[in-house]
């Protein structure tokens, strides 16, 4: 396997103030790559750029909402002005929900789908010409639920759904280009978004239902994501049972996939499940 160099990279990461985003900061930056955190959150991005430069890692902070477009566009215009390029855009911000579909408010779903697909849309825009000419990177991170439907999770399955789709497409599309797309399925790792997800109403869950004990760290993730980007993988689905066998037994056995899954939600504490 052929591993291109990392260093001097000059790299975008969306929703980089926690979780899986704030591990691969720290993972391309230790690496000698030159990072750009983006997220809502300001204060927290800037203790993490503090951080990091005192590491002497190059950083820069700034603040994006990936659902407004223009922040999409200023994120990447103060890239190109502090590093004069782009090699590599991780598309990582995201939020995710817990309710039956029949119980769901239809602006939960607007939400979900403006942030995980809708800021993938935006920031791949305006960052793609200058991808193009450094035949760099494009990296969107779904989940499983971009593979297989969750019960209880129909907006996020649906807007990680379509971002596998429109990654894809645009795999196919620069088949001459010499950019790299590659698509991330986590299995499911400890971070803010079980936390943070919406409920029926709109209003956040608060409490994880997840034991989130034994879970993939997002350190991990974040070394596994260095690698495929470096070895320019196309897919990257993490986790055996709960990943790469679950995807592959839904395309052999999907009855039965779709039993275990229902099964395992509807076990959850306080499971909107009937």
């Amino acid at each position: 396997m052929i591993f291109q160099q990392m260093e001097e990279k000059v790299v975008i990461i969306t929703g980089a103030s926690s979780g899986i985003g704030k591990a691969l900061a720290y993972e391309f930056g230790g690496k000698g790559s030159k990072v750009v955190l983006a997220a809502r959150n300001v204060t927290n991005l800037n203790e993490i750029v503090s951080d990091l430069q005192r590491l002497g890692i190059e950083a820069l902070a700034v603040r994006t909402d990936v659902t407004v477009e223009q922040d999409c566009r200023i994120l990447v215009e103060k890239t190109l002005e502090k590093f004069g390029r782009i090699d590599i855009l991780i598309n990582n911000a995201g939020i995710s929900m817990r309710a039956i579909f029949i119980d769901l408010q239809l602006d939960v779903m607007r939400r979900l789908m403006d942030t995980n697909y809708w800021g993938t849309v935006y920031c791949t825009k305006y960052a793609m010409p200058y991808l193009l000419k450094t035949k760099g990177s494009l990296v969107g991170v779904i989940s499983i639920g971009g593979y297989i439907g969750m019960p209880g999770r129909s907006a996020y399955a649906a807007s990680k759904f379509a971002v596998r789709g429109f990654l894809s497409t645009l795999r196919t599309e620069n088949r001459r280009t010499g950019l790299h797309v590659l698509i991330v399925a986590p299995g499911f790792t400890t971070s803010n978004i079980r936390r943070a997800a919406l409920l029926a109403d709109g209003s956040m869950q608060g409490e994880t239902p997840r034991d989130e004990n034994h879970m993939m760290k997002a350190e991990t993730v974040a070394a596994h994501v260095y690698k495929s980007v470096a070895s320019r993988k196309r897919e990257l689905i993490l986790t055996f049972r709960e990943g790469k066998l679950t995807v592959f037994l839904a395309k052999i056995f999907p009855v039965f996939v779709d039993k275990q899954i229902y099964n395992t939600f509807a076990k959850e504490p306080d499971s909107p499940l009937k």
